[in-house]
């Protein structure tokens, strides 16, 4: 037997990604990913845009401006040599009017601190030699932006796992953590499995998964659903690449866009609505738990008495598909309600913060073991003989994983997708 076992709670890109890099960079190390599904990447792998990000918006120096410059390298050099499809359709970030420039600027000079090649500003002559179709007084081309298969990058993910020795367990829903001497334990209702580290990248379930190890309740995932139209295949030519909004800084979603597909369709999306249950893709998902334990979040509450009339806008184009439409034809005027149909919704873990914030950047954590400690979580289901939190988290400072049993991925927002292959990197380093 290796030396080390190591569980990976999630069989999403970034679990698998996280898998795939211990088991082939380290022999003395035997990986097992579990999740509850019956397929790897059901959830925000499978239900994303597609969209490789070349790393415009991110705050230089930020984890999420590092790991995706990093990772999207990495990914492209990936799907190249697994014959796995990568288009680098450039994208088009367009302000609307003059009001939208300063932000425009913004991201230009974000997109060029990180290193983003190939950038170009446009203005409405510029802009429509990119996309004929659409409108705007200026535009940021970013020609690396990609579109990537991610469902069928994840699926090679798994196969590299198997390849060196390692497994991917299906239908193994994790219910109970618990200490065993100096491991860890995770139990499904039917079976028991015992690591010596344990990895939580458990996306729409991060923080309960994070919680039974006795980790802090904050930040908790709220989960908002993103609704897409698709274009009829007869108006894909309204769309060559990907035409993006300049995005409202105060949240961290990029708003209604255009994205084209690797099997050429186009797609049109996603809002932001709050979704009524962690997998919630439908108005008729309703889970009274999951409800319940959203709005008892303190930060679900100040985030509602902030931002309520964004969020009735947003339910209001949910509702009424010419206000949706309407939307996405302020950058492409040609497009009409008959052009689109509806298309499968995705739903975003995004982690908010007891004040209220929406966590924007990675949020990487740790469980540590220390002697006699009371679980931090104030002896609920966690881990009952003691795994209590230890040092902030991996990006705010703290001091390491080298004495955490428990390493907790607790957000990874987009551009997680594109990152995964850097994240894995970061993380298996400090394990």
């Amino acid at each position: 037997m290796a030396d080390v076992q190591v569980g990976v709670v999630g069989a999403g890109i970034l679990g698998l990604a996280v898998a795939r890099r211990l088991a082939e960079t380290r022999p003395d190390v035997k990986v097992t990913v579990l999740d509850k599904e019956d397929c790897v990447a059901a959830h925000q792998t499978g239900r994303n845009s597609g969209v490789a990000h070349a790393g415009l918006y991110y705050a230089p120096g930020s984890l999420k401006a590092t790991l995706c410059r990093r990772g999207i390298g990495l990914l492209k050099e990936y799907c190249t040599d697994r014959n796995l499809p990568y288009t680098e359709c450039g994208k088009i970030v367009v302000a609307r009017d003059a009001a939208e420039l300063p932000a425009l600027d913004e991201i230009e000079r974000r997109a060029t601190a990180n290193g983003v090649p190939g950038l170009r500003r446009l203005a409405g002559g510029g802009l429509r030699e990119i996309e004929p179709h659409a409108a705007g007084v200026a535009a940021l081309h970013s020609p690396t932006t990609a579109i990537v298969d991610f469902p069928a990058v994840a699926r090679a993910f798994a196969d590299d796992v198997v390849k060196a020795g390692g497994e991917v367990r299906l239908g193994f829903e994790v219910v109970r953590l618990a200490r065993r001497g100096d491991r860890v334990a995770v139990a499904s209702p039917e079976d028991e499995l015992t690591f010596d580290r344990l990895v939580v990248c458990a996306g729409l379930h991060s923080d309960r998964v994070a919680r039974l190890a006795g980790d802090s309740p904050a930040p908790a995932i709220v989960p908002f659903r993103g609704e897409y139209y698709r274009l009829v295949p007869s108006r894909t030519d309204l769309v060559r690449g990907l035409i993006y909004p300049v995005p409202d800084p105060r949240y961290p979603f990029l708003g209604v866009h255009f994205t084209r597909r690797v099997d050429g369709g186009v797609d049109i999306g996603p809002n932001a609505v709050l979704a009524l249950a962690r997998e919630g893709y439908r108005w008729r998902d309703i889970r009274p738990a999951d409800v319940w334990e959203t709005v008892r979040w303190p930060g679900f509450r100040r985030l509602v008495r902030e931002h309520w009339r964004t969020g009735l806008k947003e339910l209001y184009g949910s509702a009424v598909k010419r206000a949706f439409v309407a939307e996405a034809r302020s950058f492409v005027p040609a497009l009409t309600a008959a052009d689109v149909v509806p298309a499968p919704a995705g739903v975003r873990a995004q982690a908010v913060d007891p004040d209220g914030s929406l966590v924007d950047d990675f949020r990487i954590g740790r469980v540590g073991l220390p002697s006699g400690a009371r679980p931090l979580n104030g002896g609920g289901r966690g881990l009952e003989d003691g795994l209590p939190s230890g040092a902030g988290p991996l990006n705010g400072g703290g001091r390491g994983l080298e004495d955490g049993v428990v390493v907790t991925v607790r957000n990874a927002p987009s551009p997680a997708a594109t990152s995964s292959l850097a994240i894995a990197e970061h993380l298996v380093a400090r394990i």
